[in-house]
């Protein structure tokens, strides 16, 4: 599980392109942006993601609820960042009320170890770099289309994993 902030301005990264002329890329002067939490089943690829006003606690908690309703009877083990909202009271009080779900933190300074920063990265590639949108409310829906239609097949957690999170 892992959170990200979607912004109307372009991103850009490298691209090929006739000798002699310049790419241009539109840049809009909004700031506008969309939160997003997601969290990456493993053992199919299915991507679940919502679209939140902000990061924080609350939103966490909504987000584990949202969960819950999603898969109604799996277990589900959920890998963690150690952002400030995936701590606290409130939330070690839900993950107690709810003994399907339970956690564990990353190490610090490890976010390549977090298969959802590579669901964001991809995400990223195929809609916002190198595009312009002229609206944050194109950009949400061409960003939610992605996620809700790609499978996302993370391979390290094979390498990794106890025999008994693979799934065999």
């Amino acid at each position: 599980m892992d959170e990200m902030s979607l912004y109307l301005q372009a991103t850009t990264q490298r691209v090929w392109f006739p000798i002699g002329q310049r790419p241009i890329v539109h840049i809009s002067p909004q700031r506008d942006c969309q939160h997003w939490y997601g969290a990456l089943c493993l053992n199919t690829g299915q991507e679940v993601a919502l679209s939140v006003p902000g990061l924080d606690s609350l939103t966490t908690l909504h987000f584990l609820s949202h969960l819950l309703t999603i898969f109604p009877t799996q277990p589900i083990l959920l890998f963690l960042d150690r952002a400030p909202w995936h701590r606290g009271e409130a939330i070690h009080t839900f993950l107690a009320d709810n003994p399907r779900l339970q956690w564990l933190y990353f190490p610090p300074a490890c976010p390549q170890l977090n298969p959802q920063e590579h669901v964001w990265k991809a995400a990223r590639q195929a809609v916002s770099h190198n595009h312009t949108f002229l609206t944050l409310s194109e950009l949400r829906s061409a960003f939610a289309h992605f996620l809700d239609t790609t499978l996302f097949h993370f391979h390290r957690v094979e390498k990794f994993a106890p025999l008994n999170l693979r799934g065999v």
